[in-house]
């Protein structure tokens, strides 16, 4: 059965969900701009995750969410929030910037052939939950008020520090210079933001008699309990959000409900691009399409991600993308030999590779025991539904028209007409493929 690493204890587990249907969270984008390839990359990795559980014969409901309100430039509780930033930028309001980038993802989303989740979670669709919660959290007695917004006070949570194994004593020694003295401590987070008379922020809601917005944490909490209930079995996400987001979540769930967040944790690692972080003013914020203008598809890029580990830290270089673009079309024209019956004899043991992925999803070792395999075009589509690759869509059986043509070729090959024979392999590969010639006759592959 499926083993994962759960965050929260530091252990790679068995997976023991609740029932039959695996309930999973993924923190979804910020829907402020263009996903580039690096936020890309965990929703390809939480996509072998769901393919895994369903390969292991569960149900799956997963919620992903949008984050369209209260995620501010520092993560923390300052700054312009995301969506002003973005309408700024394109002369666009807020909304218009939500509905442009929610778009675009899910136009992404559905290229890299990800499976949907069940629920896309629109943060500001939550707004009424939102107030219900902190509500419930100040009931409670974990909030205090302050100038600018309801905060929650983390010392009342004895387990805040446990899951990022946080240095509290360190953050207050630490404090940063201007920190608000109506924080009582450092960790302190705003559930709730106020809107200052001539302060610029378009999404406002009243709560306590003043306009305001909800802080960035509480979205999860108040999707994951109306959509799914806690504790969850499965919360996704990236490394960067161990510290804070996450341990926010855990924070205002306990606050509000007096419940476990959830069972299992697991988080990706980050890549880089040439050895450097993703930054705007780097320009290595790759988007699909920019991939797509140097001659890459969307699953081109799946495969490079697929052949390392998710909790690895991955370095994207062209010259890495062009071998799994390789690797790609290698097992295309496997599936291709397919086709023409040059497959004699089958060793592929579809058990082993779904154990590599069930030991942590290592499609890395799944991957490598593909390569020396012998498959089926039956096996082909199967490791197509574990992997998403459009392997088999992407590779059609050759045409009539096409077939003709391969016969032509060989028909002025055999007259030693080869300029003729090269006209017709020049056509071919403008139609995508190529012959080669062999002791039992020409087999074509894709180009």
């Amino acid at each position: 059965m499926l083993k994962i690493y759960n965050t929260a204890t530091r252990k790679t587990e068995e997976l023991k969900p609740l029932s039959d249907v695996v309930k999973i969270y993924t923190c979804g984008p910020t829907v402020y701009s263009e996903a580039h390839i690096g936020n890309l990359t965990a929703y390809i990795y939480w996509d072998l995750l769901v393919r895994a559980l369903l390969a292991n014969g569960y149900k799956v409901k997963r919620v992903l969410n949008l984050t369209d309100v209260g995620h501010l430039v520092s993560d923390g509780d300052e700054g312009e929030d995301k969506l002003e930033k973005g309408a700024e930028r394109e002369g666009m309001d807020v909304w218009q910037i939500a509905e442009k980038y929610i778009a675009k993802f899910k136009e992404d989303y559905k290229a890299l052939e990800l499976l949907a989740p069940e629920v896309w979670a629109r943060a500001t669709d939550y707004i009424a939950e939102d107030i219900s919660a902190v509500d419930a959290m100040s009931a409670n007695g974990f909030t205090y008020e302050t100038a600018d917004g309801v905060y929650y006070d983390t010392s009342l949570f004895e387990h805040y520090a446990d899951f990022a194994r946080l240095d509290l004593a360190g953050l207050q020694a630490g404090a940063r210079v201007g920190f608000s003295d109506e924080k009582k401590n450092v960790s302190d987070f705003a559930v709730w933001k106020f809107i200052h008379e001539g302060e610029k922020h378009a999404m406002r809601w009243d709560y306590l008699g003043r306009p305001g917005y909800p802080g960035w944490h509480l979205e999860c909490c108040s999707i994951i309990h109306k959509e799914l209930g806690e504790p969850i079995d499965i919360h996704c996400g990236g490394i960067d959000h161990i510290p804070v987001h996450h341990t926010n979540e855990i924070a205002e769930c306990y606050g509000a409900y007096g419940t476990k967040l959830a069972n299992n944790w697991m988080h990706c690692d980050f890549i880089t691009v040439e050895g450097e972080k993703i930054s705007k003013s780097i320009g290595n914020t790759f988007s699909l399409a920019d991939l797509n203008e140097r001659g890459f598809s969307a699953m081109d890029y799946k495969m490079w991600v697929l052949s390392g580990h998710y909790q690895g830290t991955r370095n994207f270089t062209f010259d890495s993308l062009e071998g799994a673009k390789a690797r790609r079309l290698n097992w295309r024209n496997q599936i291709a030999e397919c086709y023409q019956n040059k497959v004699a004899e089958t060793n592929f043991d579809y058990t082993t590779i779904l154990g590599a992925i069930n030991n942590n999803l290592g499609s890395p070792e799944a991957f490598a025991l593909i390569d020396e395999a012998k498959l089926s075009l039956d096996d082909w589509k199967k490791v197509d539904e574990l992997f998403g690759l459009r392997l088999i869509a992407d590779s059609p059986n050759i045409s009539d028209e096409i077939r003709e043509l391969i016969d032509e070729r060989q028909l002025a090959r055999d007259k030693r007409d080869f300029g003729k024979s090269d006209d017709f392999r020049d056509l071919l590969a403008s139609k995508g493929i190529t012959v080669k010639d062999t002791a039992d006759g020409p087999v074509w592959q894709y180009i």
